[in-house]
Parts: structure tokens; sequence; C-alpha cells
């Protein structure tokens, strides 16, 4: 009598998720945990797929985890494989790396090209476990929920419809402050702002810097909520980038760690230890060439690096502010001309003044009124020729579609060092007479 009375509630309740989806996706939402699984655990993936499709993400994510785990892989193959990233960000990420692996080749293919998206795009850095609510739901029972499910990571809700689809936002201060019989559609407020997952972090940041916008909402093709970005999010990444781009401007992989092992290290450095080797020899060739210079005057030898050290510096300053200015698109590579003329002026100004200094330390420390004007002459144009290449470099590296962070400071290093020393040891050169 038991099993029979089993079998008929099992196929009235089958029925009813096939002819009503949305409804039993609505009955399920007001059900305990435990007692939704009782009832739909003996039922086939198919006809449970399209009910998951008009759950809320969290409720589909906490039955996912609750049932059978044949029926649970089952149907995280079944859905659509946007929806179930969604699900699988409710999950522990080795909880997420298991039950992806279990799947067949097709949906595992397609779920893990979702979960890798690109770096520093909308997909990587967003959050896929934002709880989103409807717009019939009261203040108060949204406060009930917040209160029993947490959110501590965005700060604003999301209000989709029966689709999933992302229909408006509702202030976390409007719903504490209004009255429980309210509902979130009074409370809803357009969306400013929504991008896609491939959308670049520079233009997250844009978003985010020039609009009144908290949380920054992640949709697909159809408009259906995927997941956010949050400031917080945000800032981890930006931070990171910054941290990996210091790797990566003095030659170091981004792959590299404090405690990654020696051979590991050697192979992503040696590289461009050996670039940066023969650019040292450039540099050295050109000091050769003033060789009887040097030979005449050993004084020359002693000032040499404080051209090249000058030079050096400022052309560092112009390369971090261009790269700066190009990853936050303060600037574009069709601003060149401005940036350039900016930073050529500035190092002019700055090696009149610099020159200045040294000139009246080098004539205390030699009495040679010619040392003193090949000195000044040389920072002066060293220095200048220092700004040109800290700002033309970046901006040539992204014409080129590469990275400006990548390995700029072995370049400009090369370059500010020829200039240097160039321009220092030629001077000596026209005026040894009067040295």
């Amino acid at each position: 009598m038991t099993a029979t009375i089993t079998r008929i509630t099992d196929e009235l309740t089958q029925r009813f998720f096939i002819d009503h989806p949305l409804d039993a996706a609505r009955k399920i939402e007001e059900l305990p945990i435990a007692d939704v699984v009782e009832a739909t655990a003996r039922i086939p993936a198919k006809i449970l797929t399209p009910v998951w499709q008009y759950l809320l993400p969290e409720t589909a994510a906490k039955l996912l985890v609750a049932l059978p785990e044949a029926i649970s892989d089952q149907l995280l193959a079944e859905i659509a494989p946007s929806q179930a990233v969604r699900l699988l960000g409710f999950m522990p990420e080795t909880d997420v790396k298991e039950r992806v692996s279990r799947l067949a080749p097709v949906p595992k293919r397609d779920i893990e090209t979702l979960l890798s998206y690109p770096r520093d795009t909308a997909g990587r850095m967003m959050n896929t476990a934002i709880y989103t609510y409807r717009r019939d739901s009261t203040v108060g029972d949204t406060l009930e929920r917040l209160r029993n499910d947490g959110m501590s990571t965005a700060r604003s809700l999301f209000l989709v419809d029966d689709g999933q689809h992302l229909t408006g936002i509702v202030s976390l201060t409007d719903v504490a402050i209004s009255q429980p019989e309210i509902t979130l559609a009074a409370l809803e407020q357009p969306i400013v702002a929504a991008v896609r997952p491939i959308d670049s972090l520079s233009e997250i940041t844009e978003i985010l810097k020039s609009g009144n916008v908290l949380d920054l909402p992640v949709v697909d093709l159809d408009g259906v909520l995927l997941g956010a970005v949050t400031h917080q999010n945000l800032a981890r990444t930006i931070q990171k980038d910054a941290t990996l781009n210091l790797q990566t401007m003095v030659g170091a992989s981004k792959e590299e760690r404090a405690l990654s092992t020696p051979l590991f290290t050697v192979r992503k450095r040696m590289p461009w230890l050996q670039i940066n080797l023969l650019t040292a020899f450039m540099a050295a060739a050109v000091v050769g060439i003033f060789e009887a210079t040097i030979a005449q005057v050993t004084a020359l030898a002693v000032l040499l690096p404080v051209v090249a050290g000058q030079s050096g510096n400022t052309g560092a300053q112009a390369l971090a502010v261009t790269m700066r200015g190009l990853a936050l698109r303060e600037i574009t590579v069709r601003q060149w001309a401005k940036v350039l003329r900016k930073e050529v002026i500035a190092g002019f100004l700055n090696g009149i003044c610099i020159a200045v200094t040294c000139g009246i330390g080098v004539y205390l420390w030699s009495q040679s009124l010619g040392l003193v004007a090949v000195i000044m002459s040389s920072m002066v144009l060293a220095m200048v020729a220092a700004g040109f290449a800290g700002a033309i470099i970046p901006v040539i590296l992204t014409r080129l579609g590469q990275d400006p962070a990548t390995s700029s400071s072995i370049i400009l290093t090369t370059v500010t060092d020829i200039a240097g020393f160039f321009a220092f040891l030629g001077i000596a050169t026209i005026l040894m007479q009067y040295l």
C-alpha cells in the first residue's frame, strides 16, 4: 500500500513539474531543502531540468548539493552551461572541480570553457555567488532571507524575472528603511550599467569610476544575470595586476612566485637575462667608441655613472606615468604626441635644474669649467632623451598589441644608457681642448 502511494505521489509530482515548471519552482523555494529532496530524489533529471531554469540560483545550488550524486550530475549536464557555472559559484572550489570532472566530455568542456574566462575580464573577476530576488518579494521576506542566508559581497539586491533576466536593482539602504509590506518592485531602480563576461578590466574600471555604481552586474547576450563584479573583487584584481607588472617590467615571469623552485625560476628568467646581457654589450660598445677620450681625461669615467643614473631615473618616471595612463584609459595611443611633448618638456626643465646642481658639484670637485660644460649639457640632453623613451616605449608596445609592462624597463635601460653615454662622451670629445 505504501509503495503504491509513493508511486502515485511521484507521478503527480512529475506531472506538476512537466505542466507547471514555474509554479513548481516557486513552490520549491518556499519549502525546506530536505522536503524538496525527498520529493524529487526519484524524479528523472530531464523532468527536473525545466524547473531548475526558474529556480533562484542559490536555491538550485543547495538542491544540487543535497540531491543524490547521479541526479545532481545529470542536472548539471542538462542545464545551460552558463547557468551551471552560476550554480557552481555557490560551492567550494574543490567541490566544483570534483563535480565537473564527473561530467560527460561535451558538457564538461563547455563548463570548463566558461570557468576559464581570459585574464582581466569580467568573467574572471565576477562573483557568481550573487543572490537574486524576485520583484514581488516583500521587504519583510527579503530581510528575513538576508538574515538567514547572509550576504557579505554585493551591496545591491539584483532583481530578476522568471527567466533569470536582470530587471533592476534595489539598494540595501532602501530595504533597511522601508516598511515590511512594501514589495521590492516599488524600490526598484533601473540598471545604470552592465557588462558582458568578456569585457576587459579597463572597461570595468572606467564604468565604476564614471557612474554611481556600487556593484556591476555581468549578463550574457540574453540579459541573464551571471554574476557581479564588486568593488572588492576589482580592487583585488588591480592590486594583483600591479604586483605582476612589477615582475614583468624587469623580465620576471607572471607565473613565478616567491617560493618557486630554483629550476623554474632560472627557466623563466634566463631568456630576459640573456637579452639584458646583449643590451649591456650595446651600451658598452658606445663607451668603447670613446675609449681614447676617456684615456685622456680619466675624470670622465668617474662622472659617467652620474649621467646614466639620472637619465635612467627620468625615463623610469616617464614610463611609469605613461603606463598607468594607458592602463586606466586616461590616455590612448592616439594621444602619443601630447604625452611625448609633455615628457620631453619635463625632461628638459628637470635637466636644466639637475645640470645646474651637478655643475656646481663638478666645479667644486675638479675646478674645470670645461668639465662643467660637458656634464651640464650632456645631462640636459640625456634627460630629454630619457623622457622621450619613457613615453614612447609603452605607446609603441600597445600599438603593436603587446602588454606595455612586458620587460619595458629593460628596453628603457638600454635606450637611456646609450643616449646618456653617447651624449656625455660625444660632447666631451668635441670639447676635449677645454678639459
